[in-house]
């Protein structure tokens, strides 16, 4: 069925729907990253400055109107499906009660420490900061201003009330802790910044709430070539992994120029994925040096110093190690879930960092 901005036709198609699955596909199929808005979105660069206003004024009613009416019949269906869970649910008294007494590790919480562990032997040091973050830590310092098309690339979760009228976000990335240590840290720096980041996505590889790891080294005298051997480096120690095949590869980002991905070679059979070669080639973070314009944004000399930066995303990584394949997995607060795949706090070869 053909997509289109009349909202009586996507009402009478949401009217329709009768499973949450359903809706959301419809969801992704309209205000996904690559949906029917995000390309209407992006045809608006080829209109004059009056169309844009017109047409970009109908998208953003469109999608408020697309968003509250999705969000109703969401509501529905899970009441109904409630509804119907209470009437047919029995409890059953002969189960066998759950062991509480037993502990484990998250396999997040293990992967972080293995993180930090990693960086820390390579002379970094963890820094953090606020979850809820100003507009300006978060996208305007890095180079991302206001009209940016990279916004739309993250689904921003932001917060009605301002600061100094300035918009309040969840972070979408922990780039604004870089952001905060540049502004009240002279060079040289050496940082990691493991945390929780937010954006509006939901499938069996992404959640709204997710952990990400940053890095940022700033001097007078680093390289695309310090940063390459130092992401290598990690990535052979995190897998274990001496002969990893890997590469990378130009992109874009508006925050680091050069920019580059780096994929590492791995090969997936009966869904399990298994990493350091073979003839497939999975993205697994993304990277380069620093732009000058965010240095200067950070009142650091960008003709007098540089730097790199990288980022990866922590469930990703663990995903990988661990052999987990749903993300969504990581948050259902699943003891058996737990007990498969944490990890024994006493057992000191694997819990480095507590």
């Amino acid at each position: 069925m053909s997509l289109s901005l009349d909202k009586n036709d996507i009402t009478a198609r949401i009217n329709k729907i009768s499973s949450i699955e359903e809706l959301e596909k419809l969801r992704i199929e309209y205000i996904g990253k690559k949906g029917f808005l995000s390309n209407e979105m992006q045809s608006l660069s080829l209109l004059s400055i009056e169309e844009k206003k017109i047409k970009g004024q109908e998208l953003n009613l469109f999608k408020s109107f697309f968003e509250q009416t999705i969000n109703n019949k969401k509501s529905d269906l899970e009441i109904s499906a409630l509804n119907e869970k209470l009437e047919n649910e029995q409890i059953d008294a002969t189960l066998p009660p759950r062991d509480f007494n037993t502990g484990k590790i998250h396999p997040i919480s293990q992967t972080i420490y293995k993180i930090i562990d990693i960086f820390s032997s390579m002379g970094f040091s963890v820094e953090s900061g606020p979850d809820i973050e100003t507009d300006f830590n978060n996208f305007t310092a890095l180079n991302i201003p206001s009209h940016h098309p990279a916004r739309e690339m993250q689904d921003t979760f932001y917060i009605e009330d301002k600061i100094n009228n300035e918009d309040k976000v969840l972070r979408t990335h922990t780039s604004p802790v870089q952001v905060r240590t540049m502004l009240e840290t002279k060079p040289p720096i050496r940082i990691i910044v493991p945390g929780r980041t937010y954006r509006s996505d939901s499938d069996a590889t992404h959640t709204p709430m997710f952990h990400q790891v940053e890095g940022l080294l700033i001097d007078n005298s680093s390289s695309m070539a310090h940063l390459k051997g130092c992401l290598i480096d990690f990535l052979k120690e995190f897998f274990e992994i001496n002969d990893l095949q890997y590469r990378f590869r130009p992109s874009y980002f508006p925050f680091t120029e050069p920019s580059a991905e780096m994929d590492i070679a791995f090969t997936k059979n009966n869904d399990v994925w298994k990493v350091g070669a073979g003839d497939q080639w999975l993205e697994i973070l993304g990277c380069g040096m620093v732009h000058p314009k965010v240095l200067e944004n950070c009142k650091i000399d960008s003709k007098t110093f540089q730097g790199f930066a990288f980022g990866m995303g922590i469930e990703r990584l663990s995903m990988l190690k661990y052999g987990i394949t749903d993300a969504r997995s990581f948050f259902e607060s699943d003891f058996r879930w737990l007990n498969h795949y944490g990890f024994d706090p006493l057992d000191l070869t694997t819990s480095s960092g507590i």
